[in-house]
């Protein structure tokens, strides 16, 4: 481990990476994290999903660092305040969604903490993952003079989908980035180069913390920019491939506690003491579990 660079900041994905396939955090994750943040270290929630989404582990772990939100288009810091923002440019989000709603798209705009679509919109896809509810408005292209966007959601079969993405990619080449993280029912459009290692590493700079002392750890497509600019990349045994290609080292996956088993192998001091080892072992009956506590403290 002599050639291991010193780890500054931390930066963890949340879906498919720090939480399960319920959404719902370990013990385990939750004990290494916490172990990481009493060491002093930066630790950075990096996700696709709102601030709104995080909010309970943010609590949790009384996180005092900034947080990457809505695919990197947003920094928020400890305290909720907006650090950083991108927005799209308002003609081209009133042309994407005249676009896609023609053509029988479910359209979506994020718009900070907060999500609107039209009523034929499935407000519980949004809610499964932890996001607030959905507020169900009137036509979009109306609240465009009243909202800044900083991303679209277009949702639809697979296969419309895919057609949808490359009829935009080719229209609105040089205007914005189309992604299409976990989903594939869904393609997000961003504005133009955004993404969250971008972000990060525009963060790390104003936290005086250079690349090679950050690690990083995801599972999608979305997050392959961060693993890539990471001194140490790590991708979930369930990551995509592309992820994976990139990545320095793959750890286990995000219903087998990988955040952690990656956290342990890289800061050894952080592993749980055996009970064997420990002066004092608490009862069982009285150490609390993560995977007891409420569903509201679970959620994202």
């Amino acid at each position: 481990m002599t050639d291991t660079p010193e780890i500054k900041l931390v930066a963890i994905d949340l879906d498919g990476t720090l939480l399960n396939t319920s959404h719902q955090l370990s013990e385990r994750n939750a004990r290494a994290v916490q172990k990481l943040i009493e060491k002093g270290l930066e630790v950075v929630l990096a996700t696709g999903k709102t601030r709104a989404a995080a909010e309970s582990l943010i609590a949790r772990f009384n996180l005092k660092s900034p947080g990457i939100y809505n695919q990197g288009l947003v920094v928020y810091n400890a305290d909720g305040t907006v650090r950083h923002q991108q927005t799209l440019d308002t003609s081209v989000v009133r042309r994407i969604i005249t676009f896609a709603e023609d053509r029988g798209y479910r359209v979506a705009l994020y718009s900070g903490t907060r999500i609107l679509c039209r009523p034929d919109f499935d407000k519980e896809h949004f809610m499964e993952f932890g996001e607030p509810e959905p507020e169900v408005t009137g036509p979009l292209v109306n609240l465009l003079n009243e909202i800044s966007v900083n991303k679209i959601a277009i949702h639809g079969t697979q296969r419309k989908v895919n057609a949808l993405r490359w009829q935009l990619e080719a229209q609105y080449d040089g205007d914005v980035s189309i992604l299409q993280a976990h989903i594939p029912t869904e393609i997000e459009v961003l504005p133009l180069g955004a993404n969250k290692g971008k972000t990060l590493f525009m963060l790390a700079k104003e936290l005086k913390i250079k690349p090679e002392n950050i690690l990083a750890m995801g599972d999608g497509d979305n997050d392959e920019e961060m693993i890539r600019m990471a001194g140490i990349g790590v991708a979930m045994e369930n990551a995509s491939e592309k992820v994976k290609a990139v990545a320095q080292y793959i750890t286990a996956s995000n219903d087998d506690d990988g955040v952690a088993q990656a956290l342990e192998k890289y800061f050894p001091d952080i592993k749980p003491v055996p009970a064997t080892q420990a002066t004092e072992v608490m009862p069982a009956a009285s150490v609390p579990s993560a995977d007891n506590e409420s569903s509201e403290d679970k959620s994202e």
